[in-house]
């Protein structure tokens, strides 16, 4: 049902996606090499991008190293009467500004700093042009209160002309003494990693153009190879289709001699063996149809001379002894038998010739029901078994053969009779606007588990030591079995040891109309079914 709500597209894939292994294949295997490919490149991106970075550091620490080693030379070279504070600041600051702005950096002296590091009031920090001297994270201030060692530290670069967050960078502390004052003051280089940035945004995108063109070329190569695999599967499919069709003469097509091309010609093989087997088959049933045929019409000559004859003894018995009175009356008891076995075997032939045919009519089930009761209530008494009708006071109506449905019933009926045990026998009728339904139960010896499939076959009897009350041969259930198919019915059967048997014909209310459900349960609501 949920599946039945979702739009028609989606259905539609769905159904490929189930009914194909090439997509199955080939989407597995793509969704698996893209999780490589990531995992793959994101241990190469990781790896690049480290690469890069400690290379940077160690260029731009050896960078800020050298400026601070001029820088210091420099400071050596002033003469001690210098007292003038700002002017040796601005002499340090100004060439570092002027190489840093030449190499693409920025560079700020910060003011001398107290034991607790803290900028003087009197030495604010001069930088580079554009640079905001924020960009010099606390961390790497607080390191010069402990340390006057070179460092480094991470951050983001923020100025003039850059995004408010800034960009990426390195910070690089070293610590110069000026001797104007005899303070100390730190020089902080900031290096922007943007050349970096770019090379790795240039190297993420060929790792993804790559794994784009690898994930196509996979999915290309398992479509290719799944092919050559699945395309002889297929055809193996079709015509196992056609010959579930009937078309017994339908091959595979063999070509090479590798394992699929073995695999066809087992398969030809087989299809061989069956053709011919099934032909066997259906010649041994043309010819037992046609036997049972021609001796069902061969002994209706003799039989009717037969009864003819056994009708003159039969009418003549009171003028007979008593013993050759009983031998008439066995007589006509036998004919009678006789005639109705006949009568199955023409009807069975006609079924196999596919000849029967139905003169169809609203039939009310429940009157054919009542007539089937009033002309076997005499078979019933001697064995003390009563019938018992469950009808409803509305007609059950289907369109159907009335003289067919009534044999149908009172097969099912003698049948109950034969296997009472003396017990009730209960008829329940019910219709709908769908199908019409009889259910005839009885409480005999029931049926051993397997047995209701057999019950139909020709001939088949549970119990072959068993009397018949009705007389016939056990072809009954079977020529009903025939009747209902005509009809597109069904005719079912439910037992169990000690509880009885209970059969159940479901017409359709309609001619040509398929059944969906019966008004009537197979399984009796006094069963448990066991599971």
């Amino acid at each position: 049902m949920a599946e039945r709500s979702l739009p028609a597209a989606l259905r539609r894939i769905l159904t490929f996606w189930r009914r194909s292994i090439q997509a199955r294949v080939v989407a597995s295997t793509v969704l698996l090499s893209a999780l490589v490919f990531t995992v793959t490149g994101w241990f190469l991106l990781h790896q690049t991008r480290d690469g890069l970075l400690a290379h940077r550091v160690d260029a731009v620490v050896a960078e800020a190293s050298a400026e601070t080693a001029v820088a210091r030379s420099r400071l050596a070279a002033v003469p001690g009467t210098d007292l003038d504070v700002a002017g040796q600041r601005r002499d340090l600051f100004d060439p570092i500004k002027e190489r840093a702005a030449l190499r693409g950096y920025s560079v700020v002296l910060s003011g001398p700093v107290t034991a607790t590091g803290a900028p003087l009031a009197a030495g604010d920090p001069i930088s580079s042009s554009g640079l905001d001297v924020t960009s010099v994270p606390d961390s790497l201030h607080q390191h010069f209160q402990d340390s006057s060692s070179t460092a480094w530290t991470y951050a983001r670069v923020r100025g003039k002309g850059v995004a408010a967050a800034g960009v990426p960078g390195i910070v690089v502390g070293s610590e110069v003494r000026l001797p104007a004052d005899g303070q100390s003051y730190v020089l902080y280089y900031l290096f922007p990693l943007v050349d970096e940035e770019e090379t790795l945004a240039l190297v993420t995108r060929a790792l993804l153009t790559a794994a784009g063109l690898l994930l196509v070329l996979v999915a290309g190569m398992t479509w290719l190879v799944t092919r050559q695999v699945v395309t002889p599967i297929r055809m193996a499919r079709q015509v196992a289709e056609r010959l579930a069709a009937g078309q017994l003469q339908e091959r595979l097509r063999v070509r090479g001699e590798d394992d699929l091309a073995r695999l066809a010609t087992s398969f030809n093989q087989m299809a061989s063996n069956l053709q011919r087997q099934i032909g066997q088959l259906e010649e041994l049933s043309r010819v037992q149809r046609r036997f049972v045929s021609d001796v069902s019409h061969e002994l209706r000559t003799p039989l009717t001379t037969v009864r003819m004859a056994g009708d003159v003894l039969h009418d003549a018995r009171r003028s007979f002894d008593p013993a050759t009175a009983r031998a008439a009356e066995l007589l006509q008891t036998e004919l009678d038998r006789f005639e109705r076995l006949l009568t199955d075997l023409l009807e069975i032939s006609r079924f196999d010739a596919g000849a029967a045919v139905l003169h169809l009519d609203d039939v009310n089930l429940a009157d054919v029901v009542a007539r089937v009761v009033d002309s076997t209530r005499l078979l019933a008494e001697p064995r003390g078994t009563r019938i018992l009708v469950d009808a409803p006071d509305r007609p059950c109506l289907a369109e159907a053969d009335a003289r067919r449905v009534e044999r149908i019933v009172r097969n099912l009926v003698t049948n109950a009779i034969d296997h009472a045990e003396s017990g009730d026998i209960v008829i329940q009728v019910a219709g709908n606007e769908q199908a019409a339904a009889v259910s005839v139960r009885d409480f005999g010896v029931g049926l051993q588990p397997g047995q209701s499939a057999l019950v139909f076959n020709r001939f088949w009897r549970a119990d072959p030591a068993r009397a018949r009350t009705s007389g016939g041969p056990s072809l009954g259930l079977s020529i009903g079995f025939g009747d209902t198919q005509l009809h597109g019915g069904w005719l079912q059967a439910w037992g169990q040891p000690g509880k009885g048997t209970r059969f159940r014909l479901t017409l359709p209310r309609w001619a040509g109309q398929t059944l969906k459900s019966s008004p009537l349960p197979l399984v009796p609501e006094d069963v448990e079914e066991k599971v």
